[in-house]
């Protein structure tokens, strides 16, 4: 895809849908995980306002770096928190003094500069084959794609209505099914009273500042897999999304852009920034726009909704708990219907790397963790060797 592209309008390319995708994405990224955060923070011990300068200093991070690189490149870049870097500091975090964290967060951060700037990710990206990263990309979303039809057992009317909305709403008005569901959603959780907003109250978070400080237990036992499951889990799946809707966007930047972010932001409690790869999927998906040229408006509005949940991280827990699990689970599943097709599509093209993109397929979907490493990167490594024992000369 050409970057030799007209001034870049936000708000004239923008519509209802990338605006609907850009919200649903940032829902979908606070809700999977942000419990995490607080469950790190506490096990750590963490005060309330360091737990709350932690969430603001991600929200903040992924708000500048969403919309800005969106808006230089215009392509859809979605950039999310670490989820599974957030699952480790859940049983890494505690016995380790705060400021030894944020030294460790910035080592992890510093590796991730150092392999934007030289370009080493770029070269590494380069040679998977568009039917192998087609293939991750499906297998990353699939699991969130068959949570709706999971959902079914646990809230059957509020499920089916946002199914079947969704599907008449397709066949109606395509570009507003997304939409439709989510209003059919929150319309029938209302009148079920699954809607509880009594918690709910504004709160301005404050970024705390620690100081940081070195150690090499901390690096060993943080900062180091903090680095690798950054790359493994999060951007190389999360550059696969956008090879895999056409956007050839180059990839030094991207790290070298979010790892500088996540180094600077570290001493507030960041434990670091990366590539998205779900919610850059529901932005860069058919659904977020009909016109691929201007998808990236989805990413920007992601980076807007972003900002404003930074501002106020403190009331965020008690926003995203008035929504049942259910309504959040399904409408996310409804976005990614589009990216799942055509990830299989692609991935399929091919006739001799079809068993390949299979397998890579298989192995991602399956939820694999093997030496604490995620199933995106076996899912890669698996298709790699299948694709070399069969093809290779």
């Amino acid at each position: 895809m050409s970057q030799a592209l007209p001034a870049v309008r936000p708000l004239a390319d923008s519509s209802v849908a990338s605006v609907v995708a850009g919200f649903i994405a940032m829902l979908t990224g606070y809700t999977s995980s942000l419990v995490l955060m607080f469950q790190a923070g506490r096990a750590a011990g963490l005060s309330e306002a360091q737990i709350s300068s932690w969430i603001w200093a991600l929200s903040i991070g992924m708000a500048i770096c969403s919309i800005g690189l969106s808006l230089r490149y215009r392509t859809p870049v979605v950039v999310a928190w670490s989820t599974p870097g957030a699952a480790l500091l859940i049983s890494s975090l505690p016995g380790v003094p705060y400021a030894e964290a944020i030294g460790a967060f910035i080592f992890a951060s510093a590796l991730i500069v150092l392999c934007g700037l030289t370009g080493s990710f770029e070269r590494l990206m380069r040679r998977v084959p568009a039917s192998l990263a087609a293939a991750l990309l499906a297998g990353v979303l699939f699991n969130i794609g068959v949570e709706i039809f999971r959902a079914v057992e646990v809230q059957p009317l509020l499920v089916l209505g946002m199914f079947f909305t969704y599907l008449l709403s397709k066949r109606l008005l395509p570009r507003y099914a997304v939409l439709a569901a989510l209003l059919a959603g929150c319309l029938i959780a209302g009148l079920g009273g699954l809607l509880d907003f009594q918690r709910l109250s504004l709160q301005l978070a404050v970024p705390v500042w620690t100081t940081p400080a070195l150690s090499l237990a901390a690096i060993f036992s943080i900062g180091i897999p903090l680095f690798v499951i950054a790359m493994a889990s999060q951007n190389m799946p999360g550059l696969a999304v956008l090879r895999a809707e056409g956007y050839q966007v180059p990839a030094s930047p991207l790290i070298s852009v979010t790892g500088i972010a996540s180094l600077l932001l570290a001493p507030f409690g960041s434990h670091g920034i990366h590539l998205a790869a779900i919610t850059m999927a529901i932005c860069a998906g058919p659904e977020a726009h009909a016109e691929p040229g201007k998808r990236y408006t989805a990413a920007v509005w992601c980076g807007v909704f972003y900002g404003i949940a930074g501002i106020f991280g403190a009331t965020l827990a008690a926003l995203f708990a008035a929504f049942p699990a259910a309504l959040v689970l399904s409408i996310a599943a409804l976005a990614l219907f589009g990216s799942i097709g055509s990830g299989l599509t692609q991935a399929m093209q091919q006739p001799h790397e079809r068993e390949a993109a299979l397998i890579t397929f298989m192995v991602t979907a399956s939820g694999l963790t093997l030496f604490g490493i995620g199933a995106a990167l076996w899912g890669l490594i698996a298709g790699v060797l299948t694709l070399l024992i069969l093809n290779g000369r």
